[in-house]
């Protein structure tokens, strides 16, 4: 319940970021106000004896939020995937955030397992690990299945972490509603839609069904791309709290010396880590966003092994296809076709200047390729990419700006693996290939067989809906005066038509 019950932990807050110096850079980074800068040090500062001191290797903002606890360090790794709110210095300190916490007891994760799948541990798994991670929201298992002797992992929950998470989420709404009082100027930061953004976040994140449906969803969608691998999920071994998938063998993809000792071909997992991500993103508009090194392997065969799924992306076919003819334009340096794009998708309102906007896109796109390979950066484009358009008053996209943030990951991953990479020759065959079969005459006809299949539903309907147009009109007064409009008329014609033509021009494709 928010309320001022909330007070108190805001204080401690307040104080921990004071104490540990992160108040006047987070307030910095976001451009608060003036006056509300001063308030909030003048506020905190006689607290700031009850700060938590934190770890002072770390930098400021991420020594505050670790000391704070888990709801703080989730809630600054997911503001590091929205540098419009905090500025991309901040978003870049807190993409480093650790979130390697003491784990808990394995005798009180077996006693939640037996609770939420309600048979006993020794009956489930012939073996079951102490913890090998501990993460904010949950700690992970390794474990053997009694019944086959497959190696799983499975994933438990925090004890309490759900009703902790709900007092600093109460906390978090607590606090950006005095914010928005005390200061109308601020509200331009949308603290409230930041928290809300937050809260649904964690709320997927701490019910692992959810969890357990990406990863079964991200399976079921790359089954078939060659060198990639997701675990299996394990229905009956998952729940709310608890998640069991497939045990992910391999040399973890951070550790380039395992993966030269084992003779992978560090060159080619990079261009495949990259490649993979512009599939998933392209064809089927859900994408693993959070695939850093932590989160991939490399098996024994060659294959990149994914998992953790708490953190996934979502992009509609529409804006699929607008982001892969923007790469395209970049790609063929058509720097004209990439601002009509952003136009055409009202991404850039129609007042502003075509040809400025392509000159501005010139000068962001041919610095970059004439760099040399080594240097070129598709996240780096991508960054001044959306400096430009705010410049000429493109509105904040969240989905694109989760596909930048994933896309510079990926990209630092590659890099990891091979200093020499070129992003954009690895990137041209996928994007190419998508262009291909998602814009043109091809994809027009698939556009119109799914309108026909749309429209066909309501064939039936046309004959009652034409009578009842018919019966409307004849109904008004005054017909003369009035005039009898054949407007509802003409457009159920008009949406026979075009059933009969897309259904015509489906079934010839």
């Amino acid at each position: 319940m928010r309320g001022p019950h909330n007070i108190w932990r805001l204080i401690v807050t307040g104080a921990t970021l004071e104490r540990t110096g992160a108040m006047g850079v987070v307030l910095e980074a976001m451009n608060a106000p003036r006056h509300l800068r001063i308030l909030a040090r003048v506020g905190a500062w006689p607290f700031k004896w009850l700060g938590e001191k934190g770890d002072p290797t770390l930098p400021p903002a991420t020594r505050a939020l670790t000391a704070l606890g888990p709801a703080y360090i989730k809630f600054g790794q997911i503001l590091s995937t929205r540098p419009d709110v905090v500025g991309e210095e901040l978003a870049v300190q807190l993409r480093k955030l650790q979130d390697d916490l003491p784990p808990f007891s394995t005798d009180v994760a077996k006693k939640l397992i037996e609770e939420e799948l309600e048979l006993p541990v020794d009956q489930l798994f012939s073996e079951f690990s102490e913890p090998v991670a501990a993460a904010s929201i949950a700690q992970v298992h390794r474990a053997r299945l009694a019944d086959t002797g497959e190696e799983v992992a499975v994933k438990v929950l925090r004890p309490g972490i759900e009703r902790a998470f709900q007092k600093d989420i109460d906390a978090f709404y607590f606090a950006a509603s005095i914010i928005e009082r005390l200061s109308p100027a601020s509200r331009r930061l949308r603290p409230t839609d930041v928290v809300e953004h937050f809260e649904g976040v964690v709320s997927g994140e701490l019910d692992l069904r959810l969890e357990s449906s990406a990863a079964s969803e991200f399976a079921a969608n790359t089954k078939e791309d060659a060198g990639f691998s997701v675990p299996a999920t394990f229905w009956a071994l998952s729940n709310r709290r608890v998640m069991t998938l497939g045990w992910a063998e391999g040399a973890p993809l951070g550790n380039n010396a395992a993966i030269d000792a084992a003779g992978h071909d560090r060159r080619v997992l990079g261009e495949r880590v990259l490649q993979l991500f512009l599939q998933h993103a392209l064809r089927d508009g859900f994408f693993h966003a959070d695939m850093h090194q932590g989160n991939l392997k490399v098996g024994a065969n060659g294959d990149i092994l994914c998992y953790d799924f708490g953190i996934m992306g979502r992009i509609d076919e529409y804006t699929r296809r607008v982001y892969a003819e923007i790469l395209f334009g970049f790609i063929r340096q058509d720097y004209r076709r990439v601002a009509e794009v952003h136009f055409e998708a009202g991404y850039v309102p129609a007042d502003r200047d075509i040809d400025e906007f392509a000159r501005a896109l010139r000068a962001v796109g041919d610095p970059i390729f004439g760099m040399d390979a080594s240097h070129i950066s598709m996240a780096r484009l991508l960054s001044y990419l959306f400096e430009v358009t705010e410049r000429f008053g493109m509105q904040t996209r969240t989905e694109l700006i989760l596909l930048q943030r994933t896309m510079v990951v990926v990209e630092g991953v590659a890099r990891s693996l091979d200093d020499h990479i070129n992003i954009w020759e690895v990137a041209q065959p996928i994007v190419e290939d998508y262009i291909k079969e998602n814009i043109g005459p091809k994809a027009f006809l698939r556009d119109l067989g799914k309108t026909a299949r749309v429209l066909a539903r309501f064939g039936p309907k046309l004959p009652q809906m034409a009578e009842a147009a018919l019966l409307s009109q004849n109904a008004q007064t005054e017909p003369a005066k009035r005039g009898f409009s054949l407007r509802p008329i003409l457009w159920m014609g008009l949406g026979a038509a075009l059933t009969g033509a897309a259904v015509f021009a489906a079934s010839a494709f």
